[in-house]
């Protein structure tokens, strides 16, 4: 499985009333990763909302990974994608099989992604590269980072925070994989203009 081209990442308050009807608009145009991201407590409603993503995401062929929740990816048969809070990958890997994505956030620091190839990542991703709206506070990464990770790390590149269709150019540029997109994505006012943000997202990798 090639890993290039849009990674969309869901957010359930941007999201709200809208959650399935976005998510299918975005894959209409063309996502190769999906990404189920959900911060609450609500364990029912966490496995109900991945089990329709999932059942989206085999219709239009896309890849899906749950954020921060091994056991959850385990009982669906899907990826994972792990910050660095949420523990060593090699349990995840040993949990999912050798055959699962398993992401790792690795923040702006190669010896992260490093480490992270080492335990069996199946892709790495560094961020945030512009003011993110999820995640404010994180630390800043630059394209140099990223031009060295491609030297130095042999596995597909994830970037984000803050990524629009009007800065994300030189990041795919420079040698991002996974243009990794919330806000950028699912912030439009339409299903339509969600796919065709997804589209022009994709077409970045066509040049």
């Amino acid at each position: 499985m090639k890993l290039r081209g849009l990674y969309a990442i869901t957010d359930s308050q941007l999201l709200a009333g809208r959650f399935l009807s976005h998510v299918e608009a975005a894959l209409e145009g063309g996502v190769c990763l999906l990404q189920y991201r959900d911060k609450s407590d609500d364990a029912a409603r966490r496995l109900r909302e991945a089990e329709a993503l999932m059942k989206l995401c085999e219709r239009y062929g896309t890849q899906l990974v749950i954020n921060d929740d091994a056991e959850l990816a385990a009982r669906l048969g899907v990826g994972v994608h792990l910050g660095q809070t949420d523990g060593p990958l090699t349990p995840a890997r040993a949990l999912l099989g050798r055959n699962a994505i398993i992401g790792s956030t690795c923040h702006a620091r190669l010896d992260l992604a490093q480490q992270a190839a080492h335990e069996g990542a199946s892709y790495v991703a560094f961020g945030r590269f512009f003011n993110s709206v999820t995640k404010p506070g994180a630390p800043a990464a630059s394209l140099d980072l990223l031009e060295q990770a491609r030297d130095q790390v042999k596995l597909p590149i994830a970037v984000i925070g803050g990524i629009t269709l009007d800065n994300a150019a030189p990041l795919v540029a420079h040698g991002a994989d996974l243009l990794a997109v919330i806000h950028g994505l699912f912030g439009a006012d339409s299903a339509q203009e969600v796919t065709r943000r997804a589209r022009a997202f994709n077409a970045l990798f066509a040049c």
